[in-house]
């Protein structure tokens, strides 16, 4: 049994499908890309995964459970962390703090929270600006204070919503280390624009156009479909590459 299920899930904004009909799954381990044209559905998937919007219809199943509407603090609960395509660090917070935030959904006291933390910001190597204050921080270092409060709520998958969205090429390679570095017992989805990065990272790519899911599979075969490079490059482009 897959550990993520997501099944025809769809969600429409008045007569506009934001989702239709998305299906596919997330198997224990795996690191999964989620790709697509800008408008074509990808953070929406995420917020109703994660319980921040409710499917119109269909289902989403967390090892085997239905947590099809769960409050997103439920569905942390669950095993689900996510970042957010927008960043949310607390500017007058510490860096430890911030994460600390995460860690407090599992640890009532501070003391647990704080070395929670501590180890979390260790492992995504983030460590030397414990107490450097949120806004005081690159958009680099935002971000990775983001994934280390995921990472703090202690989930068995992540969902990265573009977390190197904005990042130059340096800090994408250090943004791409950690990631592999939590592969190590985490399961990943990832939705990101910087192909360069997403396939090498990739067990396989699911890709969405206006919405429906257009098709998936390895990140070879996905570089490679016309159909894939059409909803990106339009068909004559496209044709013109094949």
């Amino acid at each position: 049994m897959s550990l993520l299920q997501v099944e025809g899930v769809s969600r429409y904004y008045g007569g506009l499908a934001a989702n239709d009909d998305v299906s596919f799954t997330v198997d224990e381990g795996e690191l999964v890309g989620v790709i697509g044209p800008n408008g074509a559905g990808k953070t929406t998937l995420f917020e109703q995964i994660s319980g921040f919007q409710r499917p119109d219809s269909g289902r989403i199943l967390l090892d085997g459970t239905d947590i099809t509407g769960w409050r997103p603090d439920q569905v942390c609960g669950a095993g689900l962390g996510r970042t957010f395509q927008i960043v949310k660090t607390f500017p007058e917070l510490t860096v430890l703090e911030n994460v600390m935030i995460g860690a407090f959904h599992r640890h009532r006291s501070a003391k647990a929270a704080r070395e929670i933390a501590g180890e979390v910001l260790e492992r995504v190597r983030f460590s030397d600006r414990a107490n450097a204050l949120g806004g005081e921080l690159t958009l680099a270092g935002r971000k990775r204070v983001e994934v280390a409060r995921a990472v703090a709520t202690e989930p068995r998958i992540l969902l990265l919503d573009e977390a190197m969205a904005g990042l130059n090429q340096q800090e994408c390679q250090e943004a791409v280390e950690v990631v592999r570095a939590l592969r190590s017992d985490i399961t990943v989805v990832m939705i990101e624009h910087v192909m360069e990065v997403l396939m090498p990272l990739s067990d396989r790519v699911v890709v969405l156009v206006e919405g429906r899911k257009l098709t998936e599979g390895a990140p070879a075969e996905i570089a490679e479909n016309p159909d894939v490079l059409a909803a990106y490059l339009g068909e004559r482009f496209a044709a013109r590459d094949q």
